[in-house]
């Protein structure tokens, strides 16, 4: 058997054994010491709920721990991306209660979300790179990213990247609602993205699977010559909550799989770290007897971590030394090289995350096939990149450092390491996903120490089952909280009740609060959406949402006042155009009745006149495929064509009071023959 196969095989067993493991193991059966007693000190109704659930005392400390009393506050939103779904998920900590989807990518109802509204950045769904320009209604959303200032999350936006398209969303955290989608004109799969530089000057937006930049056709056999990866740096500007193409830029990359990616922080501010696989440039075609992908891009013994040097890549835009693929401004890869923008330094194979340590001087660089975290010292990545300290240079002539130059540590933490967050007293935490448990390790040189001492493993708690990403409260920031952790877990197995063959993702909340002591497992949450891949956790104060919006008649996507603003209702024809201003108050719309003739085009502007706080009105016409929600004092546009006569019923979406069902009433399509008669 070929190494390649070899690979393959031992993949499979280690997956498979992973899941045996997991069934086999199904929920901890309970120890004898550990069986519901009589609580001393209980109301004896609250003994009796213990008895009666089975609860341990275990069990009853998780509950208090997480329970948030109905009128009480969450202390921590996390931020989940919302997988397939498109979407963005936010979460309250610790309660884990579902508190929005945020709709991002795709149409959603509820929101009135891509569903005839104007006001939403969906009304141009199309890409310039589909068939025909086809409309795109779907996403994968992977790397939410909050908006930074000094390292530290601020509150103000949230970006995520769509990694089966290569958009970026733009989310104004001041109502929870998407701005803007912006479409990488160059480079389709995103997966490192999106990622933040400090001061928010930059979304970072790494690609994924390798491919000619812009688009263009080039068979596999030119695969070295012909595809590249890419890093694009999209340009934020902060007062207008836009990023601007116009003024982005980005560095053109070998074609090996860019992964994960963090920004550099303090120390190693200015600076753009990513993970890279398949540094074979394996092409698969398992149907013509080649090795599958998954074995022939596992051959080698380490791939290369990417080190971006941004300021410089940004210097060399406004030097004149970038190529413009599509309008977008691209460094060559030559460049890169020659400007000593990009470097490499060797890292664990199958790598699935690069993370950044509050005071920005460590990496952290875990292997999927390694059980070691390694770390390197960003001090010392500066020393070898000054003394030219290089084992030699990548095909592309990409400068290599000296593994042992630059290598802070290793630490064996256990199977399958991922992805790792920190806190505030100097530990790490690793998901280890063929394992199912989050390792604590202790960091070293660094501000907090540990009790346990610099490097060493401290801990482990497991998890159900297969965790991919987790986040801890602030745990990829120069502030992190700590207090909480949230282990993302891609399989649910036995947790839940049976809903059919689709299991929902698991999030599992860990309480991280003692040091020295053994993490503990609270809470389980089944997410029926989509699949979370990635989440930050943001101290909630630190969220500035309005309660309304502003004043009557707010436009939100442009986060001003409307000029279609409705305070009173008018019908205006312009020949075959009719123009409708609605108003919408607690219980009626004004106008109750339409009348169009067939064939007319109708524009519909309609604004919610309440200041009260969640008396939000809905929009719905029959047969139109139409919805819309309307918030306080928010003012949206419906256009259509009446193509067909009839009667179509129009009503509230929101029940928003006691006469709710009478807020309602009629659009009329005349036949066409009326326009005819009136002529």
């Amino acid at each position: 058997m070929n190494r390649s196969k070899r690979i393959g095989v031992w993949l499979g067993i280690l997956a498979v054994g992973a899941l045996a493991v997991a069934l086999i193991r199904g929920p901890a059966p309970r120890k004898a010491a550990d069986q519901p007693a009589a609580p001393a000190g209980l109301p004896g109704d609250a003994a009796e709920v213990i008895r009666a659930r089975t609860l341990s005392p275990s069990d009853v400390t998780a509950a208090l721990a997480t329970y948030t009393p109905t009128g009480r506050y969450d202390e921590y939103v996390m931020f989940a991306s919302g997988g397939h779904s498109g979407q963005v998920l936010a979460i309250g900590l610790p309660s884990m209660r579902l508190l929005r989807v945020i709709a991002a990518f795709t149409p959603e109802s509820w929101q009135g979300y891509g569903y005839g509204v104007k006001e939403n950045p969906l009304t141009a769904l199309s890409s310039s790179r589909t068939p025909e320009k086809a409309a795109l209604t779907w996403a994968d959303t992977h790397h939410p990213a909050l908006s930074e200032t000094n390292g530290d999350y601020d509150g103000e936006y949230l970006f995520i990247g769509d990694k089966a398209n290569g958009r970026m969303v733009v989310i104004d955290l001041r109502d929870f609602e998407s701005k803007q989608i912006v479409d990488n004109p160059v480079f389709f799969n995103n997966h490192g993205a999106a990622f933040v530089t400090p001061n928010t000057e930059y979304v970072v937006e790494g690609s994924q699977y390798a491919m000619p930049l812009g688009g263009e056709y080039a068979p596999l056999a030119q695969y070295q010559e012909r595809y590249r990866g890419l890093m694009t740096f999209w340009k934020f500007d902060r007062a207008a909550g836009r990023i601007l193409p116009e003024q982005s830029f980005a560095v053109e990359l070998p074609p090996y799989w860019q992964d994960l990616a963090d920004a550099g922080k303090l120390v190693s501010d200015g600076w753009v770290f990513v993970n890279s696989f398949n540094t074979e440039m394996a092409t698969g075609g398992i149907e013509e007897g080649n090795p599958p992908f998954e074995a022939g891009t596992s051959q080698r013994d380490t791939d290369y971590l990417h080190l971006i040097n941004w300021k410089k890549a940004e210097q060399a835009v406004a030097s004149g030394k970038a190529e413009t693929i599509k309008g977008l401004r691209v460094v060559p890869l030559k460049t890169a090289v020659e400007e000593g923008i990009l470097y490499f330094v060797a890292e664990p194979k199958s790598p699935h995350g690069v993370d950044v340590c509050p005071e920005g001087k460590h990496l952290v660089v875990a292997g999927k096939l390694d059980p070691h975290v390694t770390i390197f010292n960003f001090e010392r990545i500066l020393g070898a990149i000054e003394q030219r300290d290089f084992e030699g240079q990548d095909p592309y002539g990409v400068p290599i450092l000296r593994f042992d130059a630059v290598k802070e540590a290793q630490v064996e933490l256990g199977l399958g390491p991922l992805h790792t967050q920190f806190d505030n007293k100097g530990y790490a935490y690793t998901s280890l996903f063929l394992e199912s448990a989050v390792a604590r390790w202790t960091m070293g040189d660094c501000k907090y120490q540990a009790p346990e001492g610099p490097w060493k493993l401290a801990g482990k708690v497991p998890v159900h089952y297969n965790i991919g990403h987790l986040a801890v409260a602030g745990g990829d920031t120069v502030q992190p909280d700590g207090k909480y952790l949230v282990s993302l877990n891609k399989w649910s197995v036995d947790r839940f009740l049976n809903v059919g063959p689709l299991l929902p993702q698991n999030l599992q909340l860990v309480d991280i609060t003692r040091p020295g002591e053994q993490m503990r497992l609270l809470y389980d949450m089944p997410i029926g959406i989509g699949e979370p891949h990635y989440a930050q956790i943001i101290k909630a104060d630190k969220l500035k949402a309005w309660e309304v919006y502003p004043e009557v008649g707010w436009d939100t996507l442009q986060q001003a006042k409307s000029p279609n603003a409705s305070y009173e209702s008018k019908v205006v024809r312009d020949g075959r155009t009719v123009e409708v201003h609605m108003t919408a108050i607690r219980s009626h719309f004004d106008p109750e009745h339409i009348v169009v003739t067939e064939g007319d085009h109708v524009r519909l502007f309609i604004t919610n006149l309440e200041r009260t706080r969640d008396a939000t009105h809905g929009f719905a016409i029959a047969g139109y495929n139409i919805a819309a929600s309307i918030e306080p004092g928010e003012t949206v546009t419906i256009e259509f064509d009446a193509k067909t006569q009839g009667v179509y019923p129009f009503y509230c979406l929101e029940f928003c009071s006691a006469l709710h069902l009478e807020m309602t009433g009629y659009l009329l399509v005349q036949p066409g023959e009326a326009r005819v008669a009136s002529e």
